[in-house]
């Protein structure tokens, strides 16, 4: 079932945060789907409501220009067939005001993310309006972000040193005149898989700051990839050359999650699990040329990240709880 992230915010605010994780293939949206249904193992009928969690699934234009944009629409509507279980929203990621009315016009996506943040602050109000109007006339909500993460992220690349965390009283103002649904804040997160050296960290005391400013309203977090060592070793010791780096601890997600940050942002890290199990398996059987073995310990191995990182966030168990609210209107 695609609901608005607005229809899932409303229930996790405060309390836990919805992982938000990026797709571009048939492998990662049966992993995805099968993750979040705690169908971790099995690709039976039961469902495990206790690892079971509402989720967005993110579309970035990187993944809608890899094939015909309609393709993965159409994986993703056979999977809501093949797992009508789920809960979830279908969301652009970091999209253009273009690529945004597009996805309106579309009639497909719940939610589009406008990113004007390049632009000076009057000019991303005034972007991010327009695209408000454009959505709430089709029903559809907006994500837009104030602030500039560093890193890469798609065809984005921000040095750190002109990375800027979201200034609190920009962020009411931003709000207000703009009319978003949910704002991506800069908090010291970094986009890529070369996020944090050093001390570099959550700034939590700056997502208090904007809470207290903005009660109840919806916070999301980008770069969230924690960049688990274990895969980054996986995959180094099946002849990658990854280099050291550090992603946001997992254990900072529940506590940002309790400040208002309702949506957490996660790619780097499941391309990290696809990497890994590719490279082990053509290590390990150099005379395969078939792409369906590793294609299924992929699927596998991505449920269990993802079940794994909706215990972190707090969402797993929460499904059924959103389908009793959202009975009503189904």
């Amino acid at each position: 079932m695609i609901v608005t992230t607005k229809e899932l915010f409303e229930h996790a605010y405060g309390k836990y945060a919805v992982g938000a994780y990026n797709i571009n293939n048939l492998e990662q949206a049966m992993g995805l789907f099968r993750g979040n249904l705690g169908k971790v193992d099995s690709l039976d009928d039961s469902v495990d409501d206790a690892a079971a969690a509402p989720f967005i699934i993110q579309i970035s234009r990187g993944a809608r220009s890899y094939s015909d944009k309609r393709m993965l629409e159409g994986l993703i509507r056979a999977a809501e067939d093949v797992f009508p279980e789920a809960v979830f929203a279908v969301h652009l990621d970091h999209g253009t005001e273009d690529s945004c009315y597009d996805c309106i016009d579309s009639g497909f996506y719940s939610s589009v993310m406008i990113d004007a943040s390049h632009e000076d602050f009057d000019e991303n109000i005034a972007i991010t309006k327009r695209v408000v109007e454009r959505a709430h006339a089709a029903g559809i909500v907006v994500e837009a972000e104030l602030g500039t993460l560093g890193g890469v992220e798609e065809d984005i690349s921000v040095d750190e040193a002109h990375a800027s965390l979201t200034d609190p009283e920009q962020a009411v103002e931003f709000v207000e005149r703009s009319g978003c649904d949910s704002l991506a804040v800069a908090i010291g997160t970094s986009h890529g898989a070369y996020k944090f050296s050093g001390s570099q960290g959550l700034h939590f005391n700056r997502i208090e700051e904007i809470g207290k400013r903005l009660p109840g309203f919806p916070l999301v977090m980008h770069g969230s990839s924690s960049v688990p060592q274990e895969w980054v070793a996986r995959i180094n010791e099946a002849g990658g050359k990854l280099g050291s780096a550090a992603g946001v601890p997992e254990e900072h997600y529940l506590p940002a999650a309790k400040l208002g940050v309702t949506k957490v942002n996660i790619d780097t890290d499941g391309r990290l699990v696809w990497c890994a199990v590719h490279r082990e398996a053509f290590r390990d059987d150099p005379t395969n040329f078939d792409l369906r073995p590793p294609g299924k310990t992929f699927m596998t191995e991505y449920a269990r990240f993802i079940a794994h990182k909706n215990t972190k966030l707090g969402s797993a168990g929460q499904l059924v709880k959103v389908r009793d609210q959202l009975g009503a209107a189904v």
